[in-house]
């Protein structure tokens, strides 16, 4: 069972202003690629438009319905997303998946802000919610390249 303590270690000034300030919020006119995911265990869900341009994201935005934890994964994808491409993203969405369920190592640059998500290792019910928009991401890429 978390403590106080754990939940205040959880929900960090850093996490609440990541979560505050996400990039690229809202829809595109004409995106590549549209997905929306949703976690069923809490209930959060992210929609992402982007476009794509000889196979990396030259434009990008996000609708972000989730936990502060979860939103503070999408503001950290967002700062870095415009110019990858999709083994990029998948590589830094299996990396933060290994952090939070295997006690892996924080993923690698640009996505080694993630690291503030550290603590929620303990918290396997959110998860979900902070692997999201990096899932709708993954995923939106792997669209554009069927509709190529």
């Amino acid at each position: 069972m978390a403590s106080d303590l754990d939940l205040v270690k959880l929900y960090s000034g850093r996490i609440l202003a990541l979560a505050a300030d996400i990039p690229h919020l809202g829809k595109l006119d004409s995106p590549t690629a549209t997905v929306r995911k949703r976690s069923p265990l809490c209930g959060s869900t992210v929609s992402v438009d982007l476009i794509v341009n000889d196979g990396r994201i030259v434009d990008f935005a996000q609708d972000v319905k989730a936990c502060a934890l979860g939103q503070a994964s999408a503001a950290v994808l967002g700062r870095h997303v415009i110019g990858r491409n999709r083994q990029e993203i998948e590589t830094a969405r299996d990396q933060l998946r290994a952090m939070l369920q295997a006690d892996g190592p924080v993923p690698s640059a640009p996505f080694d802000d993630l690291e503030v998500l550290l603590p929620a290792r303990d918290f396997s019910n959110r998860h979900a919610s902070i692997l999201l928009a990096f899932d709708a991401t993954a995923a939106a890429l792997v669209q554009a390249e069927e509709a190529a």
